[in-house]
């Protein structure tokens, strides 16, 4: 127990996982890990929403369409979450250099991307009998469709520039910028008077759900995870084995 040994005897403290930056090293483990992450990702997703859709009681405001928030709301934390996400390891890129990092953001993009859009429709999903609007030009509404185009206008730049190494610093620099925009959605049903219903889930306060419909969501939440994981580690084995590709065909001619 002192030197973290399983039963394998493997020293978890003597690993040194730096050797995991490299893309080639980091391959294969992104290969073993997928498998798994999916596999738990469905599982989950399929179990949160058997909670969501039959097992969670009927909200004596909303009725039954409050349901669609086992994937609203979870959506909508990832959208947000992810853009830090590939936000930080674009500013890894830059500081270090690194070409996982940016391999990473890449990556992290298009599945961003999802989530804002699922969180879009689902949220007009919602709204329309709920304000009586598919859309109205709502802060938050606004802000997070604003987040929609930055996830596109991040990986339309890059591909936008024949030169990767160019593309990466220049789509990483629109990634750190457009992160002002996360704490803006965040927080704009405090700062303006806004349609949307603030947060059900809070960390300061207790949750204003029953218990089983928050065990739903988080549910779906962390089974939305795992499936980002193994799609992104997917997305980032074929970027490093396209470019890969791509600098020994240069270096053949």
């Amino acid at each position: 127990m002192k030197n973290m040994e399983t039963k394998t005897g493997i020293n978890w403290l003597q690993i040194n996982w730096l050797r995991y930056a490299s893309p080639k090293t980091f391959y294969p483990l992104a290969g073993k890990l997928i498998p798994w992450c999916a596999t738990c990702a469905v599982l989950l997703i399929v179990y949160g929403l058997y909670l969501g859709l039959f097992v969670a009681p009927t909200d004596f405001q909303q009725g039954e369409g409050y349901r669609i928030i086992f994937v609203h709301v979870p959506a909508a934390w990832f959208s947000m979450f992810l853009y830090l996400l590939m936000a930080m390891y674009a500013g890894l890129g830059l500081v270090l250099n690194a070409r996982l990092s940016y391999m990473m953001a890449t990556a992290i993009a298009p599945t961003g991307a999802m989530f804002t859009l699922v969180a879009l429709v689902t949220g007009s999903l919602w709204g329309k009998p709920m304000w009586g609007a598919w859309w109205v030009w709502d802060a938050r509404l606004t802000s997070e469709l604003i987040l929609l185009f930055l996830y596109i206008g991040y990986f339309s730049l890059q591909a936008a520039i024949d030169d990767k190494n160019r593309a990466d610093k220049a789509s990483a620099v629109l990634a750190l910028v457009g992160a002002i925009n996360v704490p803006i959605i965040y927080f704009s049903v405090k700062w303006w008077n806004t349609l949307h219903q603030g947060a059900s889930v809070s960390l300061m306060n207790a949750p204003a759900m029953a218990a089983v419909m928050l065990k739903g969501m988080l549910i779906m939440a962390i089974g939305f995870w795992l499936y980002s994981i193994a799609v992104i580690l997917v997305r980032v084995r074929c970027e490093i084995v396209e470019r890969d590709s791509k600098t020994t065909m240069f270096r053949q001619d």
